[in-house]
């Protein structure tokens, strides 16, 4: 059977996923999938998990197609086995153990696609002591020993919101999973699990840092080290107007051009005598806090001094670099990050707004062979 082609879809034109919706990385995973091509199918439930907002302003579901279907009902697991036979690759977050009862685990979905990727979203895994417990980002990072680094000495470790654990540890392991595993279904014809936890991932992320403690090159405690803030030419320091600057002048010689067009080339010598680097800290401070953000954003630009304001959220989009690139876009008239990485065969681009649940019924019926799923 030939598959329907999104038109300006990217390079997974042609792909089909199931995602069995849920909250978190998982959305934001198929989003990642939508956004490079693929024909990405939500399966919401009735009522929806949601986010708390209206589904019209969700993003992470952009891309998307959305079925209502209630996997509680006599029928509802059969209609997800059909899905999962016409598809390459299908995304659950439940916790472990769920899928199997509902009778939509690997098992059923392998019995009738033996070529399916059968993604697992979870925070803690399929196996260990805390696999079956409830979870979210925050502890999953602190466990890992990833949110103890973040933040200064005599406070609390910082939140890094959920972008550190749900998206970096969890999203985008799955994906180069899911991507992997359908490189090898595509080769050999056999599908298999991919068991993404976010444990795991937020871990591997610390790999450079985990090699750096073993060295000796980084102390096991916050700021202390040279990318934890410990660093004076590597943080972030407030400005006249209550604003901040983020400077990362790590090279001496980005380092000497900051000091210079910060005004204090005289203070040059600390940097490589740890003892004064809260004297340096003190003078870098003193100096930022005399002119306002966008001052000092003046003062650095153009330069390669690796200084950079620090933006808002509403701010971001409408930084000259970030413009001329279109990092942002506006769809719908929502103003949200445009799909990334880019490509020069395949472009990517926001084709559809976020998908309201089983607004797409009858499109994916019609398109993956179903006519099933217009049953009631």
């Amino acid at each position: 059977m030939t598959k329907a082609k999104q038109p300006g879809g990217g390079p997974l034109t042609g792909v089909r996923v199931v995602e069995l919706a849920g909250i978190g990385p998982g959305p934001f995973a198929a989003m990642l999938l939508a956004d490079l091509g693929a024909d990405v199918v939500r399966v919401d439930r009735p009522g929806g998990p949601g986010l708390g907002i209206d589904p019209a302003h969700d993003i992470t579901n952009r891309n998307k197609r959305s079925v209502v279907v209630d996997l509680k009902s006599s029928d509802g697991p059969g209609r997800v086995l059909d899905l999962a036979a016409r598809a390459d690759i299908l995304i659950e977050g439940y916790r472990p153990g769920v899928a199997e009862r509902l009778g939509i685990g690997p098992g059923p979905c392998h019995a009738r696609n033996p070529r399916l990727v059968y993604g697992r979203m979870t925070g803690w895994g399929q196996q260990g002591p805390l696999a079956p417990r409830a979870g979210h980002d925050i502890a999953y990072i602190a466990l890992t020993g990833t949110l103890g680094m973040i933040g200064a000495p005599d406070r609390p470790p910082a939140v890094p919101a959920n972008l550190l654990g749900d998206y970096a540890g969890g999203s985008l392991y799955l994906v180069v999973g899911l991507l992997a595993a359908l490189h090898h279904a595509r080769a050999t014809g056999a599908g298999q699990v991919v068991d993404a936890a976010i444990v795991d991932g937020a871990a591997h992320l610390a790999a450079m840092i985990h090699g750096m403690l073993a060295a000796g090159g980084w102390q096991d405690r916050r700021g202390a080290n040279l990318l934890d803030g410990g660093c004076p030419f590597y943080g972030t320091y407030e400005t006249a107007d209550g604003r901040y600057m983020a400077v990362g002048a790590l090279e001496r010689h980005f380092y000497d051009e900051f000091l210079t067009l910060l005004g204090i080339p005289d203070q040059a010598p600390a940097r490589d005598n740890p003892a004064r680097w809260e004297e340096l800290r003190e003078a870098i401070a003193a100096r930022f806090r005399t002119r306002t953000r966008d001052e000092w954003t003046a003062v650095f630009e153009g330069s390669d001094a690796c200084v950079a304001p620090v933006l808002s959220l509403r701010e971001a989009p409408r930084h000259p670099h970030l413009a001329a690139r279109g990092t942002f876009t506006d769809h719908g008239g929502l103003t949200q990050p445009a799909p990334a990485p880019r490509f020069s065969a395949t472009p990517t681009a926001v084709r559809t707004g976020p998908a309201l649940p089983g607004a797409d019924t009858e499109s994916v019926a019609r398109d993956w062979d179903l006519p099933g799923l217009l049953t009631s």
